[in-house]
């Protein structure tokens, strides 16, 4: 039987290994994908340290998925081989529970994730379930298609709900994974968009990705400078940072809201007074599902959204994952195949 070069952890905190096994065939409502790229995600932790309850070893991480359909399963007729698809956080939803039935499968309380609940991405050939596949154009580079799967779909579909509307001020804290796609969506909304940093050297790259105004939040207090530009309808919270988020606040303008993507163990600090006066919001969003990453990737195609990528090949995989936690990549991993 053929095989396959596969990257898997094989129990809770242990290091990757690299196995070859036989390239499975899928079963009913599943397709085969042929993996071109996967991104290397901060979220990749959960399944590297065991930290998602359940999880079930070994396991192969990985849910920024670009590929092509391989092979198809039985009672799959939506689908085609040769099909170019992604996979993304949303790994598939039980379709029973209460808010399945009534439409919001993004919450549903037996939700699939891909790397955690199946094996992911850090493989050349991997599963899917047909109802976690999002089509992708046929224009996109695999490598950049991948890393839209999760921080693109998170900070397009975080914006896109926020209740911001073209040309109202829309901060982006955080210059990294999440926030410098979320500049750029946020320039091609129509916003007047102000980046949010730490350090002079981010300015120019803040500008270049689309950002009216840049705030360097170690040199002054951001949230005043907010206000100066008339106060934020919204500010999208990248950065997981606990305290630049509390420290915000004050930043909105009236009837604003801090949209929180960026997941940090810490409570966000707020009093009741500063919430009420102006009536401002804090909101915490996930990514989304399958038909949300579809909107994300052709919204990508038409208007240039790119992430800023490293790529390592498969082999690398944990040279890759460290980049990826030292904080230091520009500004996505991704593996190649």
């Amino acid at each position: 039987m053929p095989k396959m070069k596969v990257v898997q952890v094989p129990k809770a905190g242990a290091d990757f290994e690299i196995v070859e096994r036989e390239i499975p065939q899928p079963g009913p409502g599943q397709v085969r994908i042929r993996v071109q790229a996967c991104g290397v995600c901060h979220s990749d932790m959960l399944t590297k340290e065991g930290l998602w309850p359940g999880i079930v070893y070994p396991r192969v991480p990985g849910h920024e998925v670009a590929g092509v359909i391989d092979e198809i399963g039985s009672g799959v007729t939506q689908w085609t081989k040769g099909q170019r698809v992604g996979v993304g956080w949303h790994g598939g939803q039980d379709g029973t529970c209460l808010a399945c039935r009534r439409g919001d499968f993004a919450n549903c309380a037996n939700l699939k994730v891909c790397g955690i609940s199946y094996d992911g991405g850090y493989q050349e050939y991997m599963l899917a379930p047909v109802e976690a596949l999002a089509r992708m154009p046929e224009s996109l580079d695999a490598a950049e298609a991948g890393p839209l799967m999760c921080a693109g779909i998170t900070t397009f579909n975080a914006l896109r709900h926020s209740g911001a509307m073209p040309s109202d001020l829309v901060a982006v804290q955080g210059i990294g994974g999440l926030g410098h796609l979320g500049i750029q969506f946020a320039q091609k909304f129509g916003y007047m968009v102000v980046a949010i940093g730490r350090g002079p050297e981010n300015s120019s790259l803040a500008k270049k990705l689309g950002a009216n105004v840049y705030i360097d939040s170690a040199a002054t207090n951001a949230a005043e400078e907010l206000q100066k530009l008339g106060g934020a309808r919204v500010i999208l919270a990248t950065a997981p940072s606990s305290k630049a988020m509390s420290s915000l606040i004050d930043g909105l303008g009236a009837n604003g809201t801090i949209v929180v993507v960026g997941a940090a163990p810490e409570p966000i600090e707020a009093s009741p007074l500063q919430l009420i006066q102006g009536r401002k919001n804090i909101q915490g969003w996930s990514s989304g599902i399958p038909t949300d990453s579809e909107d994300t990737l052709r919204f990508a195609e038409l208007t240039g959204v790119r992430p800023m990528i490293e790529k390592y090949p498969l082999a690398k995989a944990a040279e890759a994952y460290a980049r990826m936690m030292s904080g230091q990549a520009q500004f996505r991993v991704v593996l190649t195949m």
